[in-house]
């Protein structure tokens, strides 16, 4: 299977595992920890060897360049290229451009954006992914809550069980405990 392939078949499985996300009135620190927490368990039910916030090949902006951005979840999968994974509620060039370098060095980038709707798919290689979430005001001090039911249609622009487009490689990756400090 070549990689474009395999990218679009592993995106479409973690929309499925996905798809069967939901909690009520977290705040967005919350529910990018929930998301982050069920991509990890997405991959170490494939038996991937995981690691939250790896070291990107992507170095930080000045004056910081000579750390490196991190990654929310990196997987080292002992068949296939790494598969990396990125997660926010914005729409974020940084992140378009560091899984696009991602890519570049070999493995398959999987870009999970949860919110309200409105998801722009980026450009091939960097698949996305679609968690669509409710909002409301929350009470003051703690901002918006976010929502996501088991009542909900799939969102129209989705396919596969809350996926869009979909595309994605293994790499040695570091040991997360020791680099867990070095970076965002």
């Amino acid at each position: 299977m070549d990689d474009t392939a395999q990218g679009e078949r592993l995106a479409a499985d973690l929309g499925r595992q996905l798809a069967d996300l939901t909690f009520v009135d977290l705040d967005t620190d919350e529910v990018t920890a929930r998301v982050i927490d069920a991509v990890v368990r997405w991959a170490q039910a494939q038996g991937w060897r995981v690691y939250r916030r790896a070291p990107s090949v992507v170095p930080l902006p000045p004056p910081m360049q000579e750390r490196h951005s991190v990654l929310d979840v990196a997987c080292a999968r002992p068949d296939g290229p790494p598969v990396v994974v990125e997660v926010d509620h914005t729409d974020r060039a940084r992140t378009v451009q560091k899984l696009r370098a991602e890519a570049d060095a070999g493995r398959i980038p999987i870009w999970v954006r949860w919110g309200v709707g409105r998801f722009t798919a980026p450009p091939p290689p960097v698949r996305m992914v679609t968690v669509e979430v409710t909002r409301r005001a929350g009470p003051a001090g703690r901002g918006r809550l976010h929502s996501r039911t088991s009542d909900r249609p799939a969102p129209a622009h989705s396919a596969g069980g809350g996926t869009a487009d979909t595309q994605a490689l293994p790499i040695p990756l570091t040991d997360p405990v020791a680099d867990a400090g070095k970076g965002t």
